[in-house]
């Protein structure tokens, strides 16, 4: 059996280990301590996910009754069972991961996710859990690009392949944000499709902020956020309680939800930037391999006022709107008041020598009068 194999079989993807199937709608919400950790109040203050549509590439979405307004069709690609639109879930982990990102609840009761009027788009590549090729979930991946989604949660991890890896890049040439678990221990290292360039690959925290016993840690790890004792949608309208790093991946795409709904125009390169700048640092200064460039940080990705990578990019964002320039003598100035300037400028020059030189002709062109 395969990395790849061993890391999404005995019916749960990226080895997510489940403590407990039921628990009431009335309790969910106080157990879900990484709301408070996070902050996601205030931050929900600023967005909740409006417009953004995030694909689920798992085991398909069960309809649960949190998920009501936020579950939209979308498609199976597991070739062993290829009917259906992804709105079931034998399994139950798909419908966890759509619960920590976009579930509503009803009122104070009932599981919360981190962006609760984001739409959620099932791309169902494992119809019972039983592992799947990466071929398998590069098809996932090919068809959440076709339909433009603006995030795709892959929370699993395995071996490569070239088709997985092209499937990757597709999607972010598409402008999509590829969020990906790194993977549990007894994993060495970083697991694909985490390890790509360009995919925002997602560790674990505990409750003290500190990395999770189950995280893999490595060179590719970009982000960290919960991923221990974290509640959720389950099958049946249930709750479900786990540990591994795939909750953690689907925090963070609540998370970029949430961005992309605040700032529409900032490209995913942008938006990652922005989930990185902002991150609570911890560990050793900067990026390490444990933490990534720290912990989530999303009211800080939502408010803050983050320099742009590139200054095209600038005017996507209302906070850097005005930071396409450095300031000059101290006074920030656009473009166009550069150019002026130096028109102006130049202007002034060609008519002081137009001036001079016609001075000369007149004076040598002058003849006493007789």
């Amino acid at each position: 059996m395969t990395p790849y194999y061993r890391a999404i079989s005995l019916a749960a993807l990226l080895t997510t280990v489940v403590f407990g199937m039921r628990q009431d709608a009335d309790t969910v919400r106080s157990s879900q301590w990484h709301l408070r950790f996070l902050n996601v109040e205030a931050a929900q203050q600023v967005s909740k996910g409006d417009g953004v549509e995030v694909a689920i590439v798992d085991t398909g979405v069960d309809p649960h009754r949190d998920l009501d307004n936020n579950l939209r069709p979308g498609a199976v690609v597991d070739p062993r069972s290829p009917t259906g639109d992804g709105r079931t879930d034998s399994d139950g982990h798909g419908t966890a991961m759509a619960g920590l990102i976009a579930a509503h609840g009803r009122g104070p009761d009932g599981a919360l996710g981190i962006a609760p009027r984001s739409q959620i788009v099932p791309v169902t590549i494992s119809s019972s859990g039983e592992p799947v090729s990466p071929d398998v979930a590069a098809a996932g991946i090919e068809w959440a690009t076709t339909r433009h989604v603006e995030v795709i949660n892959l929370s699993y991890s395995g071996g490569p392949s070239s088709s997985l890896r092209e499937a990757v890049e597709r999607a972010i040439e598409e402008d999509i944000v590829v969020v990906a678990a790194v993977g549990n221990r007894p994993s060495r290292g970083v697991e694909f499709p985490a390890m790509y360039p360009g995919v925002l690959a997602v560790g674990a925290v505990d409750k003290s902020g500190s990395i999770a016993d189950i995280s893999v840690t490595g060179q590719g790890v970009v982000l960290t956020a919960p991923g221990v004792d974290i509640h959720s949608t389950s099958r049946r309208d249930q709750y479900q309680r786990a540990d591994g790093t795939s909750d953690a991946a689907a925090i963070v795409s609540g998370a970029v939800a949430l961005v992309r709904s605040r700032f529409p125009e900032l490209p995913a390169e942008e938006v990652v930037h922005r989930l990185t700048a902002t991150a609570t640092d911890r560990g050793s200064p900067g990026r390490d391999d444990e933490y990534g460039f720290g912990v989530l940080n999303i009211v800080a990705a939502l408010t803050a006022d983050v320099p742009p990578l590139s200054p095209s990019a600038s005017a996507a964002t209302p906070s850097s709107a005005g930071d396409a320039l450095p300031p000059v003598d101290g006074h920030r100035a656009d473009g166009s008041a550069i150019w002026i300037a130096a028109l102006v400028g130049a202007g002034v020059v060609i008519g002081v020598f137009i001036l001079i030189v016609l001075a000369r002709r007149h004076r040598v062109g002058r003849r006493p009068v007789p």
